[in-house]
C-alpha cells in the first residue's frame, strides 16, 4: 500500500460538479492499493499517516503529527501510484489491486481512520475526480507499508 501525503491548509474533491469531500488544515492522502495488500498493511499505513510528524511546532520544526494538531484527512483513491514506470514510455498496472480489492481496502482504510478519532473526508472510489489543494510548504512525502 502506497500513499502520497501532502500537508495542506485546504483541499477538496469534486465529482460531477459537486464537492464530495473537503478539509481544512490537515493531510491530503492519495492512496494506492497493490494486489498483495491487506488490512494489516492498511493499519500500518493509517498509523504512519496519522502520526507522521510533518506539522510545525512553536519553533518552526516538523515535530507535530496530524493527531497532535487535530487536523483533518482527505483520502483519495489513486491507482496510478502503484504503476510500474521502470521501463518504456507507458505505465504498467500489473501491481495494482483488482478493483474489488482496491475498493474494499480503500473503504477499510477510511472507516478505520475515522474510528480512530480522525476527521476523515473522502473522494469516490473509481470516479473521475477533480482534486484541488493548497499545499502548505510545500510539504509532500511518499509513504509505504
Amino acid at each position: 500500500m502506497k500513499g502520497l501525503i501532502q500537508r495542506v491548509s485546504s483541499a477538496q474533491v469534486v465529482v460531477d460538479g459537486e464537492v464530495i469531500g473537503k478539509i481544512d488544515k490537515g493531510i491530503l492522502l492519495l492512496l494506492g492499493v497493490e494486489k498483495d495488500d491487506d488490512t494489516t498493511r492498511a493499519d500500518k499505513l493509517i498509523d504512519k499517516v496519522t502520526t507522521y510528524r510533518i506539522f510545525s511546532d512553536d519553533d518552526g520544526k516538523m515535530n507535530l503529527s496530524l493527531r497532535d494538531i487535530e487536523g483533518e484527512l482527505l483520502v483519495v483513491s489513486q491507482f496510478t501510484l502503484v504503476a510500474d514506470t521502470a521501463k518504456g514510455k507507458r505505465p504498467g498496472f500489473s501491481r495494482g489491486a483488482p478493483p474489488a480489492l482496491g475498493e474494499e481496502l480503500y473503504n477499510y482504510f477510511c472507516e478505520t481512520a475515522k474510528a480512530s478519532g480522525i476527521k476523515v473526508a473522502t473522494g469516490r472510489f473509481g470516479a473521475d475526480m477533480k482534486v484541488s489543494l493548497t499545499n502548505d510548504g510545500p510539504v509532500t512525502f511518499w509513504l509505504e507499508s
